[in-house]
């Protein structure tokens, strides 16, 4: 039975490109980031959970809630194979109990705060935006789009960033934690505009400040679907 059984929907992806070095010390032990086509992403991702199941079980009051992360991309050697995952530098939800219990079992590093999300459709376009307080101030991540969904091109830098399936986090120095992630292939929307109010260095540390004002290389927004957590692993 998987741990966690949930829908993200209407994720929004803004990603940047940053030099390489900016990410090592994130690195857990035996992952190597995940490069595409030259170019090492970051990304600040919101979406909705929805239909949580914790073992199988709804718990009350934790059904559906707000998530937004900033992430970036690694890979991990295992069995002959690469593994494509996914380390995050903070998730912020509004549900303490689910921040307790990712930080305890998986080693993550999730916040709860105030959040909230608006959804509006429109005649030829969809706006999507999730809202965190942090530091007294509300935070802001809106992408407007259009109404058709497409499917993923191979080889194309959508697929990249959505097609990590596995989850990696510092156990200690020597100890990594690995958790699969597991969905089908996700349908995108054609982005028209986006708009990012937030203080990267308030939100996610200093190494970030960088980030405050840049333009991303690329934004996207996927219709999302079921998804499962699986138990995790030391490596």
């Amino acid at each position: 039975m998987s741990f966690l059984n949930a829908e993200w929907r209407k994720l929004a992806l803004t990603n940047f490109e940053v030099e390489p070095s900016l990410l090592f010390k994130y690195l857990p032990q035996g992952t190597e980031l995940d490069i595409w086509n030259g170019r090492c992403y970051v990304s600040l991702v919101g979406f909705m959970f929805k239909k949580v199941r914790v073992l199988g079980i709804p718990v009350p009051f934790h059904t559906e809630f707000e998530e937004v992360n900033l992430r970036f991309y690694v890979r991990h050697f295992s069995e002959g194979e690469w593994k494509r995952g996914v380390v995050f530098i903070n998730e912020f939800v509004p549900k303490i109990a689910i921040a307790q219990v990712a930080n305890l079992l998986y080693k993550e590093h999730y916040k709860s705060m105030p959040m909230r999300h608006r959804w509006e459709i429109k005649a030829a376009s969809q706006e999507v935006q999730y809202d965190w307080k942090m530091g007294g101030q509300w935070h802001s991540l809106k992408v407007e789009a259009g109404l058709e969904a497409l499917p993923l091109q191979p080889g194309s830098e959508a697929e990249f960033i959505t097609e990590h399936y596995w989850g990696y986090s510092r156990h200690d120095e020597h100890t990594t934690i690995e958790y699969q992630v597991t969905h089908p292939k996700w349908e995108v929307y054609e982005v028209k505009n986006h708009e990012i109010k937030a203080d990267f260095a308030l939100n996610y540390g200093e190494d970030f400040r960088l980030l405050n004002g840049m333009k991303p290389t690329s934004v996207m927004l996927a219709e999302g679907s079921a998804i499962t957590v699986e138990r995790r692993r030391k490596i």
